[in-house]
């Protein structure tokens, strides 16, 4: 596969403050990258150095194939966009959306650019904004217009920081599948920078988690949801979260500190461990531990419960049918199929 962005080693600091810690990263020619991480992880400093926008201290980036380390930001042709609209208020559709393209050296005459901009337009749904202020649009018709700017310009990588963070919930879900379907039918590569795990599992063709200017794994969504490399990773995608728990093994069994048998397994080679359970993975009947309900709560077709057992509060997902009071005794069992295993460090 032809790479449109390596990066190779990237370090950022900004005094003693390391942004980016020897971050390695590959898109593909016509890949959505996601990279997911909480704020404070270096999300916008990886967008801004991809760009042009701040210098690497060590490593290098690789544009299809050319290194472009020192590269300008105008050599580079890239779009990057913002959660801020960061519209012109009071000029109107069409000339927030010409303006990129009279930017010097581009040269097009005004034909062209009215071309461009009634095909963006069309491809956003927005044809009949043209002659609107921006000021007088909604969120979702801005975040529309700041899209359209990056497209008129037909550059080679798409960057993305957070673009729908802005928008209520309903909107932003409709929005983050029809940037999916537009990147998708442009065939442009795009790195799409996010804290909402919902975006990062529902767009990416892979994911990157990113913690304290850290890659700490790659994949695809459901790799890195039902194998995530450390509790680190898997604290940052589930919802509800994942549960965690310090084992030990014996008799058969891994079991919790206070001796709560969890899952049997086989011997393993490392004795004690972090296991991680998603939710889902644990069914309400069948264990051998009784365990008591300390909430219940609804999301529509299932019920989320927390419920203590032992000395540990579990997570479980279960059906909307399921009937579940606080105060109620049941006995979960986990999948011993499903449970992940992160040996304890030496």
């Amino acid at each position: 596969m032809s790479h449109a962005l390596e990066l190779r080693g990237v370090v950022k600091r900004f005094g003693a403050t390391t942004a980016l810690d020897g971050v390695d990263l590959v898109l593909g020619a016509d890949e959505i990258l996601v990279v997911l991480g909480p704020t404070g992880a270096g999300k916008t400093t990886l967008l801004r150095t991809i760009a042009g926008l701040e210098a690497p201290d060590e490593g290098s980036l690789v544009f299809a194939g050319r290194d472009a380390t020192h590269a300008a930001p105008a050599e580079r042709d890239i779009a990057l966009v913002f959660q801020n609209f960061s519209l012109y208020p009071s000029w109107t559709v069409r000339e927030n959306l010409a303006f990129p393209l009279g930017a010097p050296g581009r040269a097009l005459n005004p034909s062209e650019i009215e071309a461009r901009v009634q095909a963006a337009a069309a491809t956003l749904r927005i044809p009949h904004l043209l002659d609107r202020a921006a000021r007088h649009l909604s969120g979702g018709e801005m975040q529309r217009v700041a899209i359209g700017r990056a497209i008129v310009r037909r550059p080679k990588l798409f960057l993305m920081d957070e673009p729908l963070t802005n928008l209520d919930a309903k909107l932003r879900e409709a929005l983050r599948v029809e940037l999916v379907e537009l990147v998708r039918s442009l065939r442009l590569p795009m790195v799409y920078v996010t804290h909402d795990q919902a975006e990062a599992l529902s767009m990416g063709d892979r994911v990157a988690v990113l913690s304290a200017g850290r890659v700490l794994q790659v994949g695809d969504a459901k790799s890195v949801y039902l194998a995530p490399a450390s509790p680190l990773v898997a604290r940052q995608l589930g919802s509800p979260p994942i549960n965690l728990f310090e084992a030990r093994w014996s008799d058969g069994w891994w079991r919790a500190s206070d001796g709560v048998p969890l899952a049997p397994a086989e011997r393993p080679n490392a004795l004690a461990a972090t296991l991680g359970v998603r939710p889902e993975h644990v069914l309400p009947t069948g264990g051998s531990a009784p365990a008591r309900i300390e909430v219940v709560e609804d999301t529509g077709p299932t019920r989320v419960l927390l419920v203590a057992c032992g000395a540990s509060r579990w997570h479980l997902l279960v059906p909307r049918r399921f009937e579940a009071r606080v105060g109620d005794e049941l006995r979960p069992r986990i999948d011993p199929a499903r449970v992940v295993v992160w040996p304890a460090s030496a």
